[in-house]
């Protein structure tokens, strides 16, 4: 299967994920870009963001004009969604490759036992 397959069924994926769980694409995408596209850790979270953050605006919009949000909630939170992407990305750039994949993991093992009691 080549490269061009490869990248198409990974967006699938998250696609596929982001439309039947309302979210949690970019825990799906960076597994796939890493195994099936063959990114560097580094690289997998980077086109994950890429990836996911158009289709967040794109869902924010039809969210906001159906009125399906509150005020009191989204703006806070865009505002530290905003701030911590910024310093989420600068620490992408400095951090080595095995701690980026250890905050991941250890994330993605919280939210799981989230799920699981919650």
């Amino acid at each position: 299967m080549g490269d061009k397959m490869r990248r198409i069924l990974c967006g699938l994926g998250t696609g596929a994920a982001n439309g039947l769980f309302g979210g949690g694409g970019g825990m799906i995408a960076v597994p796939l870009l890493k195994s099936a596209a063959k990114y560097s850790e580094k690289e997998a979270h980077a086109t994950a963001i890429l990836v996911i953050a158009p289709l967040c605006a794109i869902s924010a919009a039809i969210y906001s004009f159906g009125g399906f949000f509150d005020k009191s909630v989204v703006i806070p939170a865009a505002i530290g969604n905003i701030f911590g992407g910024l310093v989420g990305a600068a620490l992408l750039d400095k951090l080595p490759a095995v701690w980026v994949k250890a905050a991941f993991v250890a994330l993605m093992l919280a939210a799981g036992i989230r799920m699981l009691v919650g």
